[in-house]
């Protein structure tokens, strides 16, 4: 109280003026758009799962949402941004698996995939799906194999890009079946498919919501579900290990991102209501419906799950003797 004594009236009405806008200065948050950054082109994993989420925080928060698809160099182009961005809340990135193995896999480290960012929130997990080219006749994963075996060389099979997730879950799948094809990445996923319906690749590890429409259409064929139980939008595909390959599985996870030093306030606040758009009935139904699971915790938790992660990246990248490039 004394330091407000023999401040004449009206300076006082002044300085308290001044003190009470600061809170709804930093309360206003959003007060415009927001940018989310998607790593991978339109009608990716990332992208889809993405969409559906911002389209439920613009609405809670009143703001557009802006996708903002960035992709190339398997996710690194949508991370790097990321990592530029201001820390206002005003940009955050959906990001997979790549935004981990990236780091991994190049030889002049592009960032540090766990001190340069601030872990938002896990939003989804997804089951990788074993799609093949028209022409591949394979019934069972044993056939797809044979088929390899019989040509050394002859069979390709393709990526999102060098660190991809695909990328990876091919390069798994390639190694525990001991075959010799060619790895072709792709920068745009369109082209992906294209060559798939084309035959010009055989086969392609998808996380599920990337393909799911072409597989609902029939235009595509999957020959099984790289998890451990069926896929609930797809019960009829079965599991790797139902398929006649049980050594080989492979998931996807999603989640949000910021820039280092991100603030508290708003990694929480941007968490809790990521959170609640997670749990409505309705998302998870529209999760259910592309091949994915709704995930999700505290900053914490997605923080503890990617360095985890990126342990066990290390490791694998070394098993199957992938290189840095």
């Amino acid at each position: 109280m004394r330091a407000w004594r023999g401040v004449p009236a009206a300076s006082l009405v002044l300085v308290l003026g001044s003190v009470a806008g600061v809170a709804p200065a930093q309360d206003r948050w959003p007060s415009k758009p927001i940018r989310m950054i998607v790593p991978f082109p339109s009608g990716s994993a990332s992208d889809v799962l993405g969409r559906i989420v911002a389209q439920r925080l613009g609405e809670i928060y009143r703001q557009q949402f802006v996708i903002d698809n960035r992709p190339g160099a398997g996710g690194l182009i949508g991370s790097e941004l990321t990592r530029q961005a201001a820390p206002d809340g005003y940009t955050i990135a959906m990001v997979g698996q790549p935004h981990l193995s990236n780091a991994l896999l190049r030889k002049d480290k592009p960032y540090d995939p766990l001190k340069d960012f601030t872990a938002i929130s896990l939003v989804g997990e997804t089951p990788n799906v074993i799609v093949l080219g028209k022409g591949v006749e394979a019934k069972t994963i044993p056939d797809l194999i044979a088929l390899a075996k019989a040509k050394p060389g002859a069979l390709n099979y393709g990526s999102a890009g060098i660190g991809s997730s695909s990328h990876l879950a091919g390069a798994m799948f390639v190694s525990k079946a001991k075959i010799n094809v060619v790895h072709v990445p792709f920068r745009q996923g369109g082209d992906s498919r294209s060559a798939l319906v084309a035959g010009a690749i055989q086969f392609y590890i998808y996380p599920l919501p990337a393909i799911m429409t072409l597989l609902k259409s029939g235009t595509l064929r999957a020959l099984a579900v790289a998890s451990p139980k069926r896929a609930d939008a797809l019960p009829e595909l079965p599991t790797s290990a139902e398929a006649g390959f049980p050594q080989y599985q492979s998931e996807s996870w999603f989640g949000l991102i910021g820039p280092r030093a991100l603030p508290r306030r708003l990694v929480t606040r941007i968490n809790a209501d990521t959170v609640g758009v997670l749990k409505e009935p309705a998302t998870r139904q529209k999760f259910v419906l592309q091949g994915a699971e709704p995930g999700f915790g505290p900053p914490e938790h997605f923080d503890k799950m990617q360095r985890d992660e990126y342990a066990e990246l290390g490791a694998l990248i070394k098993e199957i003797g992938m290189q840095a490039q």
